[in-house]
């Protein structure tokens, strides 16, 4: 038996369906806030000391003068910004000293604003949200202040104007204490005149001088201590704000287990002292005995806790020797602060750099053993990265409770019906579909009973997501999957001999989430509805889709032309195809028109007697139909959120959302679109629902662009008639050629939504096919996630950067880059420049050293070469029959007319292209060109993975020998 993890935290909701009360939502209003400003003097070393000072007075805001900070300024920002505080910091430029900056929670909802530079003093200045305060953040240098009256003066007239409350703070280098000094007294008269309140009357330098400043207008303010840090020469001044009210989150409340090693094995004890039920029984009788015995076992030894979790977030690194540190620190400083005598602060301020240098590295080895751990996991990564940034730390939501999920759960139904009665009006005339088009010789009248190994390889392939209506978690499953193995056999053994789909496994856990996080939380529409099923039912239905998927590729019953949900089809492959008959008809003088057609809940509306009518047809019958149709009847839903949540509601239509058999059932239900399209002559294709149209055109060709036309009437005659809805609001066209042609084809497609750009499976095509706006959004999006990187990059080790790297950088520099193939170098040159800026962000190199040694040592494959090595792997694919048929049928084998030693070399044969710019630049032309000069050791090699490792060093010696 496998053995048990040494400890399992697992996060479980209830598992019951609830129905209960709906309870209030409780805010918990601040009217009194926390800030604090302190003249840093150099912040590079002391960035965690300040992120103590912050949680330690529990500040809403800390406003920083002199921080020295030039470029580094974002990663000693992050270091010294707590969990859910975000910074704003001033530049300095080529200045000496200087520099300002602010970290406030982001709660606040803080706004960046720009306000008119001035050569005396230097400043920042942002604003929070509800209500609106303006917060300005001032540094005067000091000398002698000549203009700064002057300057000043203008400053304050400019936002006196435009903002009710106003919190002017920082360094003012004048002695405003000093009666007789001229200068501070013209200052504090200007604030008079201005209404401008000044509420520091306490020394804040070291020399007993009043520097630091506090400055308010239209709010109420109090400064409650002034307390020598031992970080400065210069005080920090605590103060609050009144005025300012502001509403809290909603603390949420969930149901935990805590399950150790310990807890495990009493779990297994007994379950050990449980009887088994005795066959023969009904499907649905052995999923309720086994769900209830596992339930009845985990509750005993770990009963559901109700748990509030805590609005302030703790930092996981700080472990027992970081707290030990901060004791010695709280000590030392006690003394000082007792005895006053400098021997004490030195001590003090030793104990704050040791701890400072702790928590540095102890943060440093958390991040990047989270990286490490889940390389493979992109949604972990970019949560870690953002939270690394202070990038949507205060992400919004809306306040959990039974009366919002209802009202989730209405709107999420009431937007399929109001679909599915729009289409029960436009039905008109029915397409005489020929279901027995579709027959196949075979049958598949009943499933082959799964053994002990094909249960445990289906088993291992699935991954460990758990759903609330699971009896125990899934990694606690998976550890003992085998003394749970003869219980899990007979019970998908007995559905697929029975066609019963077990009634436990209709239901789905429903949760909304926020689609983007700066939405509006409160409208419904912002929301996209996230389904999960239980565990065992994708276990089931996985042993489904491998015999289901045999049968249909065994008669060959798939589109040709649909690459969704399909081994060796990827939407690359896709666009692959498509850019190259479009090239193909501009190396022909040719235009052509690129219709993108967008379906509104496509696999919502599904209905359920029309799929079973198609699987009929398809020789779906006997044990096997009846299957399908327990599978897709009686399901039902209900929304989720926290420990709230809805009625259960019932499911007439669609497939199953988050489900295994879903996706391939819905390119089933789509299966006649393809001869829709066929019978006008209309090249397509399609992945999942969405579904393109493309033909050539000449300008003066008026009947290809009827055709078309006609073509998009009938396709959504036929999806009215199947429950599904096109949108017209949402349909894109593109006419592809040269400018002065397209405005003639443009012209016959008013009705339409004509544009110079559209984005096709997430790749951006132009009206001249020259992908220079999907270039520039690589570049862009690249460089905005390596400056992100590149803020972090000083905490974090060299693998785990590299992983990042690898995740935000890479991932968009290779997806779909064989559709670059052909262009000029000149084109790429900004892709190229990303990837070797990742580079030199990654080993820290400065830009003036070369970087060909640089991704030499990182065995990274300049730009150019890794379009070939894309280019060349489909082309692989397609020789030996791996890869989708549309692309092998683009690839001829060289076969010359008499026997030669060219024979057996694995050639290709390359076709007569009129144009440099489009003909080479096609798959068609630069695959076989690329692949017939390799080698032929190369192009023979055995399998795919021998053929990549061997192709990646062949490339590699090219790039940089």
């Amino acid at each position: 038996m496998r053995s048990t993890r040494s400890t399992i935290r697992y996060l479980h909701h209830i598992h019951t369906l609830p129905d209960k009360k709906d309870k209030s939502i409780h805010l918990h209003t601040h009217t009194v806030l926390n800030f604090a400003v302190l003249n840093i003097r150099s912040l590079l070393n002391k960035s965690f000391i300040v992120n103590e000072l912050i949680l330690d007075n529990n500040l809403d805001c800390l406003l920083l003068t002199e921080t020295w900070l030039g470029a580094d300024a974002p990663v000693v920002l992050t270091e010294a910004s707590p969990l859910n505080l975000n910074f704003l910091f001033s530049t300095r430029g080529d200045k000496k000293g200087g520099g300002t900056a602010s970290i406030a929670r982001g709660s606040f909802a803080t706004k960046t604003i720009t306000l008119h530079s001035y050569s005396s003093f230097e400043h920042h200045a942002f604003s929070f949200n509800s209500p609106s305060i303006l917060c300005v953040t001032v540094y005067r240098p000091p000398k002698p202040p000549s203009c700064f009256i002057q300057e000043f003066s203008e400053f304050l007239s400019v936002i006196h104007s435009k903002y009710s409350r106003v919190l002017i703070t920082g360094d003012f280098n004048l002695h405003v204490d000093k009666d007789s000094d001229a200068h501070a007294k013209e200052f504090l008269n200007l604030l008079h005149c201005m209404d401008f309140t000044q509420h520091v009357t306490q020394p804040t330098h070291g020399r007993g001088r009043t520097l630091d400043l506090v400055i308010t207008y239209g709010l109420s303010c109090s400064v409650s201590s002034v307390v020598d840090m031992a970080v400065s020469d210069h005080y920090c001044i605590f103060f609050n704000i009144t005025s300012f009210t502001r509403q809290e989150a909603p603390a949420r409340t969930v149901r935990k287990r805590y399950i150790t090693s310990d807890v495990a094995a009493n779990f297994i004890n007994i379950l050990h002292q449980t009887p088994a039920h005795i066959l023969p029984a009904s499907c649905d009788f052995m999923v309720e005995h086994f769900n209830n015995k596992l339930q009845s076992a985990i509750d005993a030894v770990a009963p559901l806790k109700t748990k509030t979790l805590k609005t302030k977030a703790t930092a996981p690194w700080k472990n027992e020797p970081i707290r030990a540190l901060k004791r010695e620190c709280r000590r030392a400083e006690r003394k000082w602060r007792k005895t006053k005598l400098t021997v004490h602060c030195e001590i003090f301020k030793e104990q704050q750099t040791r701890y400072s240098h702790a928590i540095k590295k102890a943060r440093t080895l958390h991040f990047s053993n989270l990286i490490l751990q889940n390389k493979n996991d992109p949604r972990v990564l970019f949560k870690t990265i953002d939270s690394l940034t202070k990038r949507d730390s205060q992400r919004s939501s809306i306040a959990a409770s039974d009366a919002v999920c209802e009202s989730f759960a209405d709107h999420f139904r009431s937007k399929i019906n109001a679909i599915r009665s729009t289409l029960l009006i436009q039905k008109g005339v029915a397409f005489n579909e020929s279901i027995a088009l579709y027959l196949s010789e075979e049958t598949l009248e009943s499933f082959v009973l799964v053994d002990a190994v094909g249960l445990g390889q289906v088993f291992s392939q699935l991954k460990p997501t758990t759903c609330l209506l699971d009896p125990i978690p899934t990694s606690l499953l998976k550890t003992f999957y085998d003394f749970f193995e003869f219980e899990l056999l007979n019970i998908v053994n007995y559905s697929l001999q029975t066609g019963v789909f077990p009634a436990a496994f209709k239901t789905a856990v429903v949760r909304p989430l926020l689609k983007k996080s700066n939405l509006d939380p409160n409208n419904y529409n912002n929301y996209r509805p996230v389904s999960n099923l239980p565990f065992l039912s994708k276990m089931i239905e996985k042993t489904v889709l491998i015999q289901f998927n045999e049968f249909l590729n065994r008669n060959n019953i798939f589109e040709k032309y649909q690459s969704g949900f399909r081994t060796n089809h990827s939407t690359e492959t896709a666009l692959v195809k498509i850019v190259n008959d479009i090239r193909c008809n501009l190396d022909c003088q040719k235009l052509s028109v690129l219709v993108l057609l967008d379906l509104s809940a496509a696999f919502d509306t599904v209905d359920h007697s029309i799929l079973l009518n198609r699987l009929r047809g398809l020789g779906i019958s006997g044990t096997v139909l009846k299957w399908f149709y327990s599978y897709l009847t009686d399901r039902s839903f209900y929304v989720s959120m926290d420990t709230c949540s809805s009625r259960v509601f019932d499911i007439n239509c669609g497939v199953p959302q988050g489900s295994i058999l879903g996706p391939l059932l819905f390119n089933l239900y789509m299966l006649p679109l393809g001869d829709v399209i066929r019978r006008h002559g209309v090249c397509f294709h399609s992945y999942a629902d969405d579904t393109q149209l493309y033909i050539a055109v000449s300008p003066d060709d008026e009947e290809s662009v009827n055709t078309l036309l006609k073509c998009i009437l009938d396709i959504e005659s036929w999806m009215a008639e199947n429950f599904l809805q096109l949108n017209q609001d949402k349909t894109e066209v593109l006419v592809i050629g040269s400018e002065d042609k397209r405005e003639i084809v443009l012209s016959k497609l008013k009705n339409y939504k004509t544009s110079q750009c559209v984005r096709n499976l997430g790749v951006i095509f132009d009206s001249e096919l020259n992908f220079i706006p999907q270039i520039k959004n690589i570049t862009k999006t690249g460089f905005y996630h390596l400056k992100n990187i590149s803020r972090v990059r000083p905490f974090l080790s060299l693998a785990s950067t590299e992983v990042l790297m690898h995740a935000f950088i890479t991932s968009r520099l290779d997806y779909c880059n064989a559709l670059l193939s052909g262009l000029p170098r000149t084109r790429i040159a900004n892709l190229q420049l990303l990837q070797n800026s990742a580079a030199r962000v990654l080993t820290r190199t400065r830009g003036r050293e070369h970087i060909t040694p640089i991704l030499r040592s990182l065995h990274w494959l300049p730009v150019q070469f890794r379009i070939d090595f894309k280019v060349l792997l489909l082309v692989y694919k397609c020789f030996y029959g791996l890869g989708p048929s549309y692309l092998s049928d683009m690839i001829l084998k060289y076969e010359p007319s008499r026997t030669l030693r060219s024979s057996d070399t694995g050639l290709l044969v390359i076709p007569k292209v009129r144009t440099k710019t489009y003909g080479e630049a096609s798959f068609s032309f630069y695959g076989p060109r690329l692949w017939n000069s390799l080698p032929d050791s190369l192009r023979a090699a055995e399998t795919v993975h021998v053929f990549k490792g061997r192709l990646k060093t062949y490339l590699f010696n090219l790039a940089f020998s």
